[in-house]
């Protein structure tokens, strides 16, 4: 993509209205085990040095495995959902620390099978995980993508970030083993999403997240909210970089791996997700449910679910009881021992 395309991109950015949350950020208390983590981790992170010059840092192996366990394990459990977590993740402070901008990812030649590769999988991870978000969503995603790619705690190709832990007990990007992906997308949000993953491999940065290298959905509240730095909140997704200086633009010094490959997937994990999913429905006796079903539950107008306890029946006028019997006594159409006169 050239500079000039970029450009136009950018000035389509800045036409878009993206409401931004208007509501102060508080203080809230994490949970103790996130606190314990960040202490140990307060050795061999550090805090963020401005004296040092920003010419990179290395990790040693031991660091990048107390990196991970930040966001694993117990970690990753979530402590509460729905509208309780979006109230407790307003109350998470936003990092004091400035965002800074990241520098631009091009490394992967346009035209090559290489960018093809990394150009799917990118595209993936923006619609499966963005598709309904803002455009600036969509960046967001994009970026945490590039940024882990460029982190030692991390694969070093795009494909092998969006699909670390494809076939593990857990993944980090949900949609590659929940069976999103055997679902036909959506050509016109497919599109826009490509869209964006073209732009951010040639270059594009999307500077409101930074070094962001995790997010999650405001309706769920993971541990890990609580040991990472909030950085900002963009549609539905809240975004969060290491702390200290891991998370600092200096601490991304991994160089693209050079290739792009799409992994083998075991869909019995797929086979698995949908069927904990998907509502269960009998052949020729229950009904998928429809918004058109909104009537009262014996009205015969609406559709019949036959699987439901009552059946329609047609009364019959001459042997009938119950209330045709009582209205016809009230119309004196009946003697007291109920034979029609």
């Amino acid at each position: 993509m050239s500079t000039a395309v970029i450009k136009d991109y950018v000035r389509e950015e800045r036409s878009e209205a993206v409401e931004k949350p208007s509501r102060a950020w508080h203080y809230a208390a994490g949970s103790a085990a996130g606190f314990a983590v960040l202490i140990g981790l307060a050795f061999v992170i550090g805090k963020p040095d401005p004296t040092r010059a920003e010419t990179g840092i290395t990790m040693q192996s031991r660091e990048v495995a107390q990196l991970k366990t930040l966001s694993t394990g117990k970690q990753a459990e979530s402590i509460v959902e729905g509208t309780s977590a979006q109230e407790r993740n307003a109350l998470i402070p936003v990092s004091g620390s400035p965002v800074q901008r990241m520098g631009a990812f091009n490394a992967i030649g346009q035209g090559t099978g290489a960018h093809n590769t990394a150009l799917k999988c990118l595209t993936q991870a923006i619609y499966y995980e963005a598709a309904n978000e803002p455009l600036q969503g969509k960046r967001a995603v994009a970026q945490v993508v590039l940024n882990r790619l460029r982190h030692p705690a991390y694969p070093g190709s795009v494909c092998g970030v969006v699909y670390e832990g494809v076939n593990k007990p857990v993944c980090q990007f949900s949609f590659t083993c929940d069976g999103s992906l055997a679902r036909t997308p959506l050509a016109n949000k497919w599109g826009e999403s490509r869209k964006v993953a073209e732009a951010a491999l040639a270059g594009f940065v999307e500077p409101s997240v930074g070094s962001a290298t995790h997010y999650h959905a405001d309706y769920v509240l993971p541990r890990w909210a609580f040991t990472l730095d909030k950085i900002e909140k963009i549609g539905l997704h809240i975004f969060y970089r290491f702390p200290g200086s891991a998370g600092q633009p200096r601490a991304f010094t991994r160089g693209w791996s050079g290739r792009e490959a799409i992994p083998a997937i075991d869909r019995t994990h797929w086979l698995t997700a949908i069927a904990e999913t998907e509502p269960v429905y009998t052949p020729g006796t229950t009904v998928t449910p429809d918004v058109k079903d909104r009537h009262a539950p014996t009205d015969v107008g609406g559709r019949i679910d036959t699987t439901k306890t009552w059946r329609l029946s047609i009364p019959d006028p001459v042997n009938s009881g119950g209330s045709y019997q009582a209205s016809l006594a009230a119309q004196g159409e009946i003697d007291s021992q109920g034979t029609a006169q």
